[in-house]
């Protein structure tokens, strides 16, 4: 196996985590941003009140993006576990 090979698997496998990453942090940035603007305009600056706001959203996305994300990860092992021989040989 070369030095190319171990990058392009490690490039891939970093492309994979962002992918299934992406839907649930960007929920979080969402909420967080809208429920950081409705406490500067309440001057509400209490911290706990993004917590359960988040959690709630990223819990919906979750259910929501959960089989593609599984999938995607799955497609990603699948292809990895049969180039194997390939990268072996």
């Amino acid at each position: 196996m070369t030095p190319e090979t171990v990058m392009e698997i490690g490039r891939q496998a970093v492309e994979v985590t962002l992918m299934v990453a992406a839907p649930m942090l960007l929920a979080a940035l969402l909420v967080g941003l809208v429920i950081s603007i409705f406490q500067a305009a309440t001057s509400l600056n209490e911290a706990t009140i993004q917590f359960v706001p988040k959690l709630v959203v990223m819990f919906l996305v979750l259910v929501l993006a959960g089989p593609w994300m599984l999938q995607t990860m799955m497609d990603f092992i699948t292809r990895l576990f049969n180039n194997i021989p390939q990268l072996i040989g």
